[in-house]
């Protein structure tokens, strides 16, 4: 009889389970809406329904699910299960962990999302095959999460691999986190679209005007459409951002020396218009000299699975 087991990806405006294989296959996946401001139990009570109700779906008993595994936002004692703080749904010393055992009577891992996601695309995804990896996720802000020797880096606070903090400007733009300069700040799929804007305000004669419409309309793919059609402004804005995107993954291939790095957010729709620059950049400030060799710079493919899957083999983590 094969064994299952159902991950869940948490998110602030859906949640997604999935019934999941030993094979890492998903099997059958539901998404529902998450319907925030809601208590905490409230939530608890949904998830437990949208488990077994993913199980139904994979036209299996609930008995046959081995664990389940939740990535959520927020600040996770992957030991416990104890969420201290999930700024974005205002939950405070969260017990979602135990909850939610008590609720489907089986283990539940809980861990973060951007370290689900990781260890998803890690096992199933770009990174598979490869012992070390490090994940990037280029969104609003800066996702990381560090595989090494097959487990999630967490360390011991259950706080490592945010590598979206890391300075590279010194005393640069202000960031959520308190500091100034971080790498998320300059790299992010938002810093690319916050430049796009100022440098059209500079330049009302760039065609990333006429692609946008207006500066509400302004997304991180509009410079790269203008420098595809041979817009100067568009290369400008679009070369600057990757130096800062390269800049940060020099740093990583630095200090961790993964065998992969796979970035990942819809701006890595761009491909080797994204990845080839970058990789050029990383060649040139690393410091390989004695093995002459970097790490392979790829994009993810797991997409939105990414969170379900890796949330599903968190057991595989430890």
């Amino acid at each position: 009889m094969s064994q299952y087991t159902i991950g869940i990806d948490l998110g602030g405006t859906t949640m997604t389970a999935g019934l999941v294989d030993e094979t890492y296959h998903i099997v059958a996946k539901l998404t529902w809406a998450t319907r925030l401001p809601r208590p905490a139990d409230d939530l608890e009570r949904a998830l437990a329904d949208l488990c077994r109700a993913v199980a139904k779906e994979g036209k299996i008993d609930f008995s046959q699910v081995a664990y389940v595994g939740i990535g959520t936002p927020g600040s996770v004692n992957f030991t416990t299960g104890f969420v201290g703080y999930n700024t974005n749904f205002g939950y405070y010393d969260w017990n979602l962990g135990p909850d939610m055992e008590q609720l489907l009577g089986c283990k539940v891992y809980v861990e973060n999302d951007a370290n689900a996601a990781a260890f998803g695309e890690y096992l199933a995804g770009g990174a598979k095959g490869y012992r070390d990896a490090v994940i990037v996720t280029l969104g609003t802000g800066i996702g990381s999460g560090i595989i090494l020797g097959g487990k999630i880096l967490r360390g011991f606070n259950f706080a490592a691999g945010e590598m979206g903090h890391t300075v590279i400007v010194k005393d640069g733009r202000p960031c959520n986190c308190g500091r100034r300069g971080c790498w998320e700040r300059y790299a992010s799929a938002r810093a690319l679209s916050e430049d796009t804007k100022e440098a059209m305000k500079q330049n009302p004669d760039t065609l990333m005007w006429k692609i946008a419409g207006d500066l509400d309309h302004v997304n991180a793919k509009t410079a790269f459409d203008a420098m595809a059609a041979g817009d100067a402004c568009g290369k400008q804005v679009v070369e600057t951002w990757m130096e800062y995107v390269a800049c940060g993954v020099a740093n990583v291939v630095n200090t961790f020396q993964p065998e992969v790095i796979c970035i990942g957010g819809g701006v890595s729709n761009q491909g080797e218009v994204l990845l080839a620059p970058v990789r050029e950049y990383v060649e040139r400030e690393t410091h390989n000299i004695t093995t002459g060799r970097n790490p392979v710079i790829a994009a993810c493919v797991l997409r939105n699975d990414a969170g379900v899957i890796g949330a599903a083999a968190l057991a595989d983590s430890i």
